[in-house]
């Protein structure tokens, strides 16, 4: 009687952690495919310059800072963006770096450079268009754990985007 109980509970354990839904299955699979456009997602911001209430330029910018085991005082890594770019005015487009300027808490970038549409890290982040042109911004190493990319428009103004190398909610009870 007593082995029989023990059987009895075995094979019920077993048939209870073997199974699991089908939905389950399908919602896991979805979500480990998607995992690192997810994680892209919560470093990404988006800002949009207006003139007279009609957007001219919407900015994208993903911060592509992973997590490591490196100490915070050895971590020397360089802030590292894809930045998407659109703009309404095809003739302020041809002036772009004579009007535009991207800095990270005041400092320029290191470097700016074009992606092709075949790069494949524009698969891992959201917002990315048909029509927007996207870079690769390196700015220097910055020490803050928050810091803010100041996007400014000689014509349309300035706005900030902020950027976090933790989650934003670990600083504020806010949003940004």
């Amino acid at each position: 009687m007593r082995s029989k109980t023990v059987w009895t509970l075995c094979l019920l354990s077993l048939l209870f952690a073997g199974c699991s839904s089908k939905e389950e299955k399908a919602l896991l699979q979805v979500y480990n495919k998607e995992k690192t456009y997810h994680k892209k997602l919560l470093q990404t911001e988006k800002v949009q310059l207006y003139d007279d209430n009609e957007t001219q330029v919407l900015l994208t910018a993903t911060y592509l800072f992973e997590q490591s085991d490196v100490k915070k005082e050895d971590d020397k890594r360089d802030e590292v963006f894809i930045v998407g770019f659109y703009m309404e005015d095809e003739t302020v487009r041809d002036h772009l770096t004579e009007d535009f300027n991207l800095t990270l808490n005041g400092t320029l970038p290191k470097s700016v450079k074009v992606l092709k549409r075949s790069d494949k890290r524009l698969k891992e982040i959201p917002f990315v268009t048909a029509w927007g042109n996207y870079f690769e911004v390196i700015f220097p190493h910055t020490t803050s754990t928050k810091f803010d990319l100041l996007f400014s428009s000689k014509v349309y103004g300035k706005k900030k985007l902020h950027f976090a190398k933790k989650a934003k909610y670990v600083f504020t009870k806010e949003a940004f």
